[in-house]
């Protein structure tokens, strides 16, 4: 039996501290959009709490960020791409370069979360948190675990009507750009890149009459490019209960579960790091990452990004992150999966997909730390899932509990390796306990 055998007993109990801090938040506390007061209220409440669990370090830090432009690059994409449409018709040339320069905008701006439209929009003051409670002897290791405490803006064909129409939006809007794209390709070659002139006929001319059949049959690609502009809605802000407060109080759960133990551990100093704005981008990561780089390199120090913990069947470590681009740090992931396996818990080696978005794991990553993401969601997006669905009552115990069992086991192999406790010690351990109670 492990050191912190009694707080994984005790996951249950876990969990309901989760859940009713995570209530407390939702029900008290305005809204929580990227880089607003709700954010700050909440990121200063969690590290009110972490002191009082014994952290010594709880520290408020701030940082800039234009929070509106990770979703509003679709205005620049969606506006180049139906500029692009149009022009196909008079100088297909500009179309090609419209076009183009808005798909360039979505893959550097969503596909890798770079800063390319982030000035023409308002900017805003986001928080982190910096957590950590010391250990009682030498230190040797350090773990921290992390969570973002903003929530998301409302996707409404999400809610209204099913994650599959929402995905469907996306994809035909994207091919619509990408075969309009082809179609102005082929019109700059006919054309020679000169405007058109003259009336339709002569356009039937010089395009051919298959390839205009072809582009007033493609202008139904019109319509769900258009729709894009619809795809987010700032004015309701969802309660994020699951994503992701679940995530922030993993690590919280994990000090106070070892306050109320009594347990001290000797050589690993264990930390929470609350990154704000990762729905923006997760622009809090990268400053927290930014700043901290150099900061934590005197013991082995692993980062368990958790987010979204809410579906037990699809607990996970994302091998990789940031749609599939960024590879994460395969001796901590490893580690999880471990951990689960030991307690007889299912985990999946799983990755963040291509469209999937990203997690703050990869900005982490990104900085050299040695970090995993840990999720609980299917990538077949639940109701739940960036809606107003995502409220407190809405939570799952059970796989609350579940994580935090794992997460515990995780923490508690870790720091057996950096104390140095071998198989061997552990058995004389248990040997000498059984012989203290006979």
């Amino acid at each position: 039996m492990g050191k912190l055998q009694k707080l994984i007993d005790g996951k249950n109990d876990s969990a309901k501290f989760m859940c009713d801090e995570i209530a407390h938040i939702c029900g008290t506390m305005p809204k929580r959009p990227p880089g607003s007061e709700g954010e700050l209220m909440a990121c200063e409440h969690m590290a009110n709490v972490a002191k009082d669990l014994g952290a010594e370090r709880a520290d408020i830090e701030s940082f800039k960020e234009n929070p509106n432009a990770f979703f509003g690059f679709l205005y620049f994409t969606i506006s180049f791409a139906l500029v692009g449409i149009v022009s196909f018709f008079r100088l297909p040339i500009l179309g090609v370069a419209c076009i183009t320069i808005g798909l360039l905008i979505f893959i550097l701006q969503f596909g890798f979360y770079k800063k390319i439209v982030d000035p023409f929009f308002p900017s805003a003051t986001g928080h982190n948190v910096t957590i950590l409670k010391k250990c009682s002897g030498e230190v040797k290791g350090r773990v921290f675990f992390n969570g973002h405490p903003d929530a998301v803006w409302r996707w409404p064909y999400h809610q209204y009507v099913n994650s599959r129409f929402n995905v469907a939006v996306q994809a035909l809007g994207i091919l619509g750009a990408l075969i309009w794209l082809v179609l102005n390709v082929i019109a700059s070659v006919k054309t020679k890149c000169a405007p058109m002139t003259g009336n339709y006929t002569s356009m039937v001319a010089v395009y051919g009459q298959p390839l205009m059949i072809t582009a007033f049959v493609c202008l139904v690609f019109a319509i769900p490019l258009t729709m894009l502009y619809f795809m987010w809605d700032e004015r309701n802000i969802v309660d994020g209960a699951n994503d992701n407060l679940t995530g922030c109080y993993m690590g919280i759960s994990v000090l106070k579960a070892l306050k109320d133990a009594g347990i001290e551990l000797e050589h690993t100093e264990v930390g929470v790091i609350i990154s704000g704005s990762e729905e923006a981008g997760l622009r809090g990561a990268l400053a927290w990452a930014k700043t901290h780089k150099d900061d934590f390199n005197d013991v082995p120090t692993w980062i368990y990004s958790f987010d979204t913990i809410r579906e037990k069947e699809f607990l996970g470590v994302n091998y990789r992150d940031l749609n599939g681009t960024v590879k994460a740090d395969k001796e901590v992931c490893d580690s999880f999966v471990n951990a689960a396996n030991e307690l007889g818990i299912k985990c999946q080696k799983t990755w963040v997909p291509p469209f999937g978005g990203s997690t703050d794991n990869s900005a982490f990553c990104k900085y050299g730390f040695k970090s995993a993401g840990i999720t609980a969601m299917n990538h077949v997006l639940q109701p739940y899932y960036h809606t107003m669905y995502d409220t407190a009552d809405n939570l799952d115990p059970e796989c609350l509990a579940d994580c935090f069992a794992v997460t515990v086991k995780a923490l508690e192999n870790f720091d057996a390796a950096v104390s140095g406790e071998t198989a061997e010690a552990k058995t004389d351990a248990l040997a000498e306990a059984a012989a203290d109670e006979a």
